[in-house]
């Protein structure tokens, strides 16, 4: 399997046996956020990896910081994309492009294999440039009726006087991430609000005005994490990311928003907020999972079959 991570600021190109272990083999930042660039940039760097491992690669999955509809990306406020088409990322027509979101993704690795394992309702919250997330179901992640399920940074948590990129208004993404915390401290937006973040949580200790900016954040991401869990009763949450470092700058303020709230009937039981264990890798494990849930099928081990097959010479690298 060949697995995309492509996000705000970066993207990293890796492979992984069937034992679905990752191993990044590519990388490098956007120079430009112009789709066409961004996308041809990673193409190469795909089509590197297919030229070396030829026929052995059976799935290529792409985890990208967009929203996703019925296998295609339809906009990521992220990136300032609205559609764009990644069917360049795969030269070969026998060899399935997988797309999914990064937060889904990197949730449904924490449910299969990570924090979360062995849990049968697991909900995945991160934070990046906003708020991602899924709700995984006995291994499945709930996409919603078109795939586009998820989008939780877009709940009305927020300001309703704040215009969000993806065009809504009052989005929770716009509460917790770096952008929030420069509101806060009367400073401008930040290019690269992920990277300000990380920032303002290594002043915090020395700066009580970054920390206060830092504990109003992880306030409204708790209070958004109560709403969920009242409406979506999962076993285990797990946290990603920024989602993980702004509770632990704040456990106070963090803990105490959420129990307000929640329902009074969840307060003596709620579920475990767990952290992550997968880290930033967690949407390539979860792109190798999605990858290898596609190949691992009836159809896909037929075709995988029928190509060695046509290719006697190649059965065995094929199959190892």
């Amino acid at each position: 399997m060949i697995a995309v991570d492509l996000r705000q600021e970066d993207w990293r190109c890796a492979v992984a046996p069937l034992d679905g272990k990752p191993d990044v083999a590519e990388a490098g930042t956007h120079r430009s956020r112009d789709p066409e660039q961004v996308v041809d940039t990673v193409a190469q760097a795909v089509r590197r990896l297919h030229r070396r491992y030829g026929d052995r690669v059976r799935a290529i999955c792409v985890a990208i910081a967009a929203t996703v509809q019925h296998g295609r990306v339809v906009q990521s406020a992220v990136l300032g994309w609205d559609a764009v088409d990644l069917a360049a990322l795969t030269a070969d027509p026998r060899v399935p492009l997988l797309i999914g979101n990064d937060a889904t993704l990197a949730g449904l690795a924490e449910a299969r294999q990570g924090a979360a394992a062995g849990a049968a309702t697991v909900l995945h919250l991160t934070v990046e440039v906003g708020v991602g997330g899924t709700l995984v179901v006995d291994g499945r992640p709930m996409h919603g009726a078109t795939g586009a399920g998820g989008e939780f940074g877009h709940l009305p948590f927020g300001d309703p006087r704040l215009r969000c990129p993806c065009g809504a208004r009052g989005c929770w993404d716009l509460a917790v991430d770096g952008r929030a915390i420069a509101r806060r401290l009367g400073e401008p937006a930040p290019r690269d609000p992920r990277t300000y973040a990380e920032q303002a949580l290594a002043r915090t200790p020395a700066d009580p005005a970054v920390r206060a900016a830092v504990a109003h954040a992880a306030r409204a991401l708790a209070r958004g994490l109560a709403g969920l869990i009242n409406a979506l009763d999962p076993a285990v949450v797990t946290l990603g990311s920024l989602a993980e470092s702004l509770r632990a700058a704040a456990e106070p303020e963090f803990t105490a928003a959420l129990a307000d709230g929640l329902m009074r009937f969840r307060r003596p039981n709620p579920p475990p907020v767990l952290a992550a264990a997968l880290g930033r890798d967690g949407a390539l494990h979860g792109a190798v999972v999605t990858a290898l849930d596609h190949v691992l099928t009836e159809e896909g081990l037929a075709a995988w079959a029928a190509q060695c097959s046509s290719h006697p010479r190649h059965s065995t690298s094929a199959a190892s």
